[in-house]
């Protein structure tokens, strides 16, 4: 049995019209237009905003807010001394451009070190912070920490 692609048509009643809602008496559904009578549900601009709970105050507004945005925050990228010691060679010096180049910060953030590991190499640092612990141990090994 061959299949004539041409003659191929939809299998009758699987195909149903969209109701033309609105469209005069020709449509069928004129007069009314199928919104019954009167009253609010058969005008336009009919429709509840949503979350409204029939007047009763909404879930939205029961609920106690919560949270606070501080906007004089600074958001940090960290590192870790460690990484430091991993990433650059004795005497190097440490700017962010150098972090930037070896992955190890993301473009356009402020740059903040932390105390995490060791550090066995003398490295001249300048970045935007330095936690106490950071700074000390920089300043062991012999090399120096320069908040920008």
């Amino acid at each position: 049995m061959s299949v004539v692609l041409h003659k191929l048509s939809p299998t009758p009643g699987s195909r149903k019209r969209s109701k033309r809602i609105g469209c005069g008496e020709g449509s069928g559904h004129g007069g009314s237009a199928t919104r019954g009578m009167k009253g609010q549900r058969s005008r336009s601009g009919d429709g509840k905003m949503i979350g409204f709970e029939g007047g009763q105050m909404p879930l939205l507004r029961r609920i106690p807010k919560q949270g606070f945005t501080n906007i004089f925050s600074k958001e940090y990228e960290i590192l870790n001394v460690k990484d430091l010691e991993k990433s650059f060679k004795t005497g190097e010096t440490v700017l962010i451009e150098n972090l930037k180049q070896r992955g190890l910060v993301r473009d356009g953030r402020r740059v903040k070190i932390l105390g995490g590991g060791q550090l066995g190499k003398a490295l001249n640092v300048t970045v935007h912070a330095f936690s106490q612990s950071a700074k000390a141990c920089i300043e062991k090994a012999g090399g120096k920490a320069t908040v920008l």
